[in-house]
């Protein structure tokens, strides 16, 4: 399959800016943890030609697709099976112990959404599977069909800030009785008669609950709670660390690991901050960044993005 054509890399051109100083000169090697259809790899290895890259994907259709896309490239790729939270193991099975940057590109990819079959859309009938990984693990239907009305509620609420969760929890719970929900068709279904008409014209009324499902099937937030910090702690002197979220919950994990890393450790009082009290990383960004107007209008998929990024300042024996 041509890549190409079906995925345009969000916020690219700023990821690359970011980056760069850390990767522009000299053998470097970047982490993408999130490789997807390779966007954003193939972008950096054609305007770096001694940087090296890691590329990880728990998704097998995606790492095939990259994999082609970037084989041109030869000896300076490799790519890893894993969720990016073994972006340890992966590093240590290649025999790398720091690493000049790393890019986290979070949420759904384009493999992903543009795939009917692998049911992460709430508009396309197909099998409610979910997962981003489809060698192993528990289905989105598996969920549906096992959790109690109070873990629905819970993981719908939770996970999808979803104001009808204990609703729509009853109603599927109720519907699994008469037949098991095995497509997306029939849950969109059940929550569209769930869902109030005054509330209805608000937005579809299972997005969130599709969010809900995704999360919970991939554990997307756990898995981002140990990434972040093992990709922060492989980065060396000067290297950059750039993560795009899409969602409220991923940008609050982002936000959170990042401050503990940009913050002083002094203790309250000291007149003077001594060396080994000095922040690790320095933040790039004030705030989060989001896409200007234009690569909104230009690439959908841009319209929530929320952009933060690091560099390393203090080594850990400095």
């Amino acid at each position: 399959m041509d890549a190409q054509p079906l995925h345009t890399p969000v916020l690219l051109e700023r990821c690359i800016d970011l980056l760069a100083p850390a990767i522009d000169s000299g053998p470097r090697v970047v982490v993408d943890a999130t490789l997807g259809m390779g966007g954003h790899a193939e972008a950096m290895l054609e305007r770096f030609p001694e940087l090296h890259l890691v590329g990880l994907d728990r998704d097998t259709d995606a790492l095939a697709i990259a994999g082609e896309r970037l084989s041109r490239f030869g000896d300076r790729v490799d790519l890893v099976h894993t969720v990016y939270d073994g972006i340890g193991e992966a590093l240590d099975s290649l025999g790398i112990e720091e690493i000049d940057g790393a890019l986290f590109d979070l949420g759904v990819s384009s493999v992903q959404l543009d795939r009917a079959e692998r049911g992460f859309a709430y508009s396309r009938e197909a099998p409610l599977d979910m997962r981003m990984d489809q060698t192993t693990g528990a289905t989105a239907a598996d969920v549906i069909a096992t959790y109690d009305e109070r873990d629905l509620r819970r993981i719908f609420h939770q996970y999808g800030e979803e104001r009808l969760a204990a609703r729509y929890a009853q109603r599927i719970v109720r519907a699994r009785e008469e037949s098991p929900i095995e497509t997306s068709e029939r849950l969109v279904a059940i929550l569209q008669e769930a869902t109030p008409a005054a509330l209805s014209r608000a937005g579809h009324p299972a997005k969130r609950v599709f969010q809900a499902l995704r999360i919970e099937v991939n554990r997307e937030l756990s898995v981002l709670e140990d990434a972040v910090p093992e990709a922060l702690g492989r980065i060396r002197l000067g290297g950059r660390i750039v993560v795009m979220a899409y969602q409220s919950l991923e940008d609050r994990i982002v936000k959170h690991a990042l401050q503990a890393v940009t913050r002083s450790t002094a203790p309250a009082g000291l007149p003077v901050e001594l060396p080994e009290h000095r922040p690790e990383f320095r933040l790039l960004t004030r705030g989060a960044e989001i896409a200007g107007d234009d690569e909104r209008a230009m690439n959908p998929r841009a319209t929530s993005v929320r952009l933060r990024a690091a560099e390393r300042t203090r080594g850990t024996t400095t």
